[in-house]
């Protein structure tokens, strides 16, 4: 099954719950009384669904995320529909479920996220979100995890709203071509910042296994962070540390399944990578924190932790600098520690197990494993928020003190009215005045619709952005845009990247080629 980019711009994404509104009308729900109703796994054979009474479906088995009950829909392209579904869970005190959609075109099947919810243990939760869909052959609506592979679930209430008056069960094809401008006829990003700082962008593995894809990656950008495989959620194996800890409650166990098709790709084709992220309090498995990693135990003290994370980051960093030498030149070591409230470090597992220590030792054990010439980041958001900046400054200094810390992640998930050219200029200044290394880690910027007005306003801010960096070129390690297509963003609703979703260049894209080759 091959996975390459959307060539239409489909989907608009709501991250709140939607109700339907008042002049829509049910066209479709779930009939889990007395079988599946058209529902199926979606897996390489081990998952199964079954039908729970009264009205619920289950589904246990699985080995992944997308590992998931899906139904095909019969959806018509440009119809606002509203999907909801109910999911419950009794296996872990919380986890993330996504609505997504499986569309293909001529045989080729992409994929896109909807609306994302969390479901306490042993509660019914309610996902609701927005769809439009786009010109595609087939439509596969289901409602996967992230971070929780094993996990079994149960749905029920699947509903899809649409307008009244309006066709809505049916597929229309659209025989229009989509427009893609040939790579040969755009400047190339990484040759405009050649021998300045790198630029690039966060690769999910689906698009990582897709040589035209990949192609056109390597040429316009120089390096690559994968959006989620890295993180924790995908290298523990939880199943694996559960039977180390009958001998051993410190023991670590790891794979690099999601990650190793990107790694792979970047290490035959001389992409750099930038590894994202070995401490998060964030799509870390919450049992890495409980006794013989059992969720249900108590929490760890602070030496069994602290030895969990020390095996951990040993692990993670000498696999990856033994099997692909060269290729990780720097790591997010702590991600998002200071709370948006307080601006001191948010209560997480990490600070309940170990303490307010735990970012000196996390970058402590990096310094000790990671490869000679890696530079360490402590990466964060809302940098140009005085309080946040207040906080994130205090932990750099106590890390650069520590002489730990190479350099700091700037998360640009901005919008073209906020935060101020001026906040995120006085941001990088003080960051910098540290005398740290600098990367914009995550750069996206949202707008409220797709109009002519928004790109231009979208594009002076990225213009802005990367004139900025270009005045601490020296110390600039990179600049990544968090995704290659509007489609395919977190935040897709907001339009936020450089390509749309046929792959077309957006005004921002010339706005940053254009502040590159003015300088």
């Amino acid at each position: 099954m091959r996975k390459t980019l959307a060539l239409t711009l489909a989907l608009l994404l709501m991250a709140a719950a939607l109700p339907a509104r008042a002049a829509d009308a049910m066209i479709y729900q779930s009939g889990f009384a007395t079988g599946t109703d058209g529902w199926y796994a979606r897996s390489a054979g081990s998952a199964k669904v079954s039908q729970l009474p009264p009205n619920a479906l289950h589904i246990e088995g699985r080995t992944a995320d997308w590992h998931s009950p899906g139904r095909d829909f019969a959806l018509v392209r440009g119809t606002p529909y509203t999907l909801s579904v109910q999911v419950r869970q009794d296996e872990a005190d919380a986890a993330d479920f996504i609505i997504s959609v499986a569309h293909a075109a001529n045989g080729e099947e992409t994929y896109e996220n909807i609306v994302r919810g969390t479901a306490r243990r042993g509660e019914w939760v309610t996902l609701s979100g927005a769809y439009t869909p786009g010109a595609f052959d087939r439509y596969v609506l289901y409602v996967e995890t992230l971070g929780a592979p094993t996990l079994s679930y149960d749905i029920r209430f699947f509903r899809i709203y649409a307008p009244e008056g309006t066709a809505n069960m049916e597929n229309v094809k659209d025989e229009a071509p989509a427009v893609i401008l040939p790579v040969d006829e755009l400047p190339r990003l990484k040759a405009l910042c050649a021998e300045r700082f790198d630029i690039g962008l966060c690769v999910p593995q689906y698009l990582a296994r897709s040589a035209e894809t990949m192609a056109f990656i390597r040429d316009q950008f120089s390096i690559v962070t994968p959006e989620n495989e890295l993180k924790p959620d995908a290298v523990l194996d939880m199943a694996a540390s559960r039977q180390l800890a009958k001998e051993d409650d410190t023991a670590v166990a790891v794979h690099f399944d999601a990650a190793k098709p990107l790694l792979d790709y970047a290490q035959a084709n001389g992409l750099k990578v930038h590894g994202h992220v070995l401490v998060w309090h964030s799509q870390t498995p919450e049992a890495f924190f409980h006794e013989g990693y059992d969720p249900a135990k108590p929490l760890v003290g602070r030496e069994v932790m602290l030895a969990r994370m020390e095996h951990y980051i040993r692990e993670v960093l000498t696999y990856t600098g033994t099997q692909y030498p060269g290729v990780i030149v720097s790591w997010d070591v702590v991600n998002e520690a200071i709370d948006d409230g307080t601006h001191t470090l948010r209560d997480s597992n990490w600070l309940k197990t170990v303490g307010e220590d735990f970012v000196s030792r996390a970058f402590a054990f990096a310094r000790q494993y990671a490869p000679e010439g890696t530079l360490l980041y402590y990466n964060d958001y809302n940098t140009a928020i005085p309080g946040k900046q207040n906080g994130i400054v205090r932990l750099l200094e106590g890390l650069i003190a520590d002489g730990t810390v190479d350099g700091y992640g700037f998360q640009m998930h901005h919008e073209i009215t906020f935060p101020t050219m001026a906040a995120i200029t006085a941001s990088v200044s003080r960051v910098a005045a540290l005398g740290l290394r600098l990367r914009v880690s995550e750069l996206d910027i949202g707008v409220n619709a797709a109009t002519e007005a928004n790109y231009a306003s979208q594009a002076a801010m990225y213009g802005d952005i990367m004139r900025l960096m270009l005045q601490y070129a020296d110390r600039v390690d990179a600049v990544q845009v968090w995704g290659l297509c509007d489609s395919q963003s977190w935040r897709a609703a907001k339009f936020p990247l450089l390509f749309d979703a046929q792959r077309n260049p957006k005004p921002a894209f010339w706005a940053v080629a254009e502040a590159l080759q003015k300088q």
